[in-house]
């Protein structure tokens, strides 16, 4: 007959695990099972927010999808851990005081006393019996004998299974009271084979998919080194082609200095022929001027004296005529600003970028249609340059300066910008926005520009890469940007204190405005990056080229009918690289700004209102 420490501790198994509950955990059906075993059964279901009950079926809500937060079955787990602490006593033993049991039969389900266990191992039929110590049986870690004795009939093992019923019971209840009930019963026996049977089929299964799942980890792990080869050897190759790129850059490093070098030596052997014939010039005067000296130490006689008349005649003569050459170093330092180092751009090529020697000269100088006052020029997508006029009408121009075609009549041009789809942006009288089609047809868009006491002169506009709108507001200081959808602007930026008049949009990212007053800046956003201020006497008209360099031409007040035009070229960052154009004349009119550009093909052209001119550059080999 069980002990009760035996019936308490075979009804205190997880049902899964069958061994003491560890930290019980209740479901909403009452069933109890330990934390762990319900976080696997979790775990193989799909849906992470119930649990099914392993027993009934039903399910449990998890809170947060977590095994631990379901509730604890307190008095189970209180039950349990006096069960470990209280020792059984043996059941094998005849003698009323019974020892304490040290090892526990799994076969027969008794817990025995150390001489008790050495008899059981000793009786030849039970020495196959599996027998464990009772440390392990405390610990929860063996399953006690689940053969149990009937409630009906307490001398009576549960030695058969009703498979309607699912639970053991023994023989003369199968026989009385499931047999009649036309249940089906079978030995406990049988029943607990094929349940073993089904477990070894499982696991057979399983070892089967662990294999399965093995080899496609080793799969992994042989794509993983397959991967850390091939990085290992992409690693190799750049390192390869860092060397091989650091070999040439350093050559051509070391190619452009030798031509700065030469390009150096030259202009400085032609400073010192200079600078020698002024010495030489000097040296004479020191000479002749020693010698009329001489005349002051003694009287002059004769013909002493009419020497020392020729001398200062010559002396005079000498002095009259010549003055130190300033042209000529003039020429050579102009020689030099004409080279430049341009960086190249494209990283997929190891160069660092070439010399360059320009000469720009007068390719076309025209008088625009008359009675046209010019307002606004920009490149436009085709190649050529687009001249707005207030007078109305867009005049398109070659990089030759033919006139190729006239728009727009009967509309006063302040601004003109192109978007990517072809259509084209105009700023039109009283500071309205106007849109067309490639065939210069007019948009029923609307652009809720600010509007401005001064008027139609407000500003022009640029349009950037990703076809967003600029518009110069210089009563309110700010640039209005629209989309090309039109409507209310979606942003304004401010020009940090700078009135923007003439607006060039970046290729890439930004905005470069000429400001008031006379000044370059350069814009992100909100965020002033450089600023260009206007050199002294000189106003500055800037635009920015394919490469997102800057061009400035900076204007000089000469006299009333003439102003002397310089050319200079700027990086994105407004450091000067180079200049292009010195101090060529142009023809003012009297009011009104200045516009400057590039065209697609690489001329530049400069507006003065009602005249343009197209400057063409000529590349010179430094050789």
């Amino acid at each position: 007959m069980a002990t009760f420490h035996q019936i308490i501790s075979q009804n205190l198994e997880c049902p899964i695990c069958l061994t003491l509950f560890n930290q019980p955990k209740s479901l909403s059906c009452s069933h109890t099972f330990c934390k762990d075993c319900l976080q696997l059964i979790s775990q193989t279901q799909s849906d992470k927010e119930i649990i099914t009950c392993p027993i009934c079926r039903k399910g449990t809500p998890l809170p947060s999808g977590d095994v631990g937060k379901l509730e604890t079955n307190i008095p189970l787990s209180l039950l349990v851990e006096e069960v470990k602490i209280t020792s059984p006593t043996c059941i094998v033993c005849e003698s009323a005081e019974k020892p304490p049991a040290v090892s526990y039969c799994q076969d027969c389900g008794k817990y025995m006393c150390k001489t008790c266990e050495k008899g059981h191992s000793l009786w030849k039929p039970l020495s196959n019996h599996k027998i464990v110590p009772m440390s392990e049986v405390l610990s929860g870690k063996v399953p006690l004998k689940r053969r149990r004795k009937c409630k009906e009939h307490p001398n009576d093992d549960e030695e058969c299974f009703c498979t309607d019923c699912q639970e053991y019971v023994c023989l003369r209840c199968g026989m009385l009271a499931h047999l009649p009930a036309g249940h089906q019963i079978e030995a406990a026996a049988i029943h607990e084979q094929k349940l073993i049977e089904n477990i070894k089929e499982l696991k057979k299964g399983v070892k089967l998919k662990k294999t399965t799942f093995e080899n496609n980890i080793d799969f992994i792990e042989s794509k993983r080194n397959e991967i850390a080869f091939m990085m290992r050897k992409l690693n190799d190759d750049i390192d390869e082609a860092y060397e091989e790129y650091m070999q040439l850059l350093s050559a051509k490093r070391e190619e452009l200095k030798s031509q700065v070098k030469q390009w150096s030596e030259k202009f400085e052997k032609e400073l010192q022929v200079l600078e020698a014939k002024g010495q030489q010039k000097i040296s004479l005067m020191n000479a002749m001027e020693e010698l009329v000296t001489n005349g002051m130490k003694v009287p002059l006689e004769k013909d002493a004296l009419f020497a020392h008349d020729t001398l200062c005649e010559n002396l005079k003569s000498f002095l009259g005529r010549n003055d130190p050459d300033s042209q000529s170093p003039r020429g050579v330092s102009e020689s030099a600003k004409t080279i430049a180092f341009y960086r190249y751009k494209k990283i997929n090529e190891p160069r660092l970028g070439e010399l360059t020697k320009y000469t720009w000269d007068v390719k076309a100088d025209l008088m625009l249609p008359r009675g046209k006052f010019m307002t606004c020029m920009t490149r436009a997508p085709d190649g050529k340059m687009a001249v707005g006029s207030s007078s109305r009408g867009i005049h398109f121009y070659s990089p030759n300066g033919e006139l190729l075609q006239t728009v727009l009549k009967d509309v006063s041009v302040y601004g003109i910008g192109f978007l990517s789809d072809g259509r084209s942006v105009v700023r039109g009288g009283q500071h309205k926005i106007l849109l067309y089609t490639p065939q210069w047809e007019k948009l029923d868009v609307t652009f809720e520009t600010r509007r401005c006491r001064r008027g139609s002169s407000d500003g022009n506009l640029a349009v950037d890469k990703d076809d967003n709108i600029y518009v110069c507001c210089r009563e309110s200081k700010t640039i209005q940007v629209f989309t090309r959808q039109g409507g209310k602007a979606v942003r304004d930026m401010t020009c940090d204190g700078y009135t923007p008049k003439q607006l060039f949009a970046f290729n890439t990212k930004g905005i470069l405005l000429r400001a008031d007053p006379s000044a370059v800046v350069c814009l992100d956003g909100n965020v002033k990056q450089n600023v260009l201020i206007e050199k002294k006497g000189r106003c500055a008209y800037p635009a920015v080229c394919r490469d997102d360099s800057v061009i400035v031409a900076w204007v000089k007040n000469t006299d009333f009918w003439t102003k002397h035009v310089s050319i200079d070229r700027y990086t994105r960052d407004l450091e000067h690289v180079c200049n292009l154009i010195t101090d060529f004349r142009v023809q003012p009119l009297l009011m009104g700004y200045y516009f400057l550009q590039e065209f697609a093909s690489g001329e530049i052209a400069f507006c003065t209102g009602h005249k343009l001119y197209i400057f063409d550059g000529n590349l010179f080999e430094l050789s």
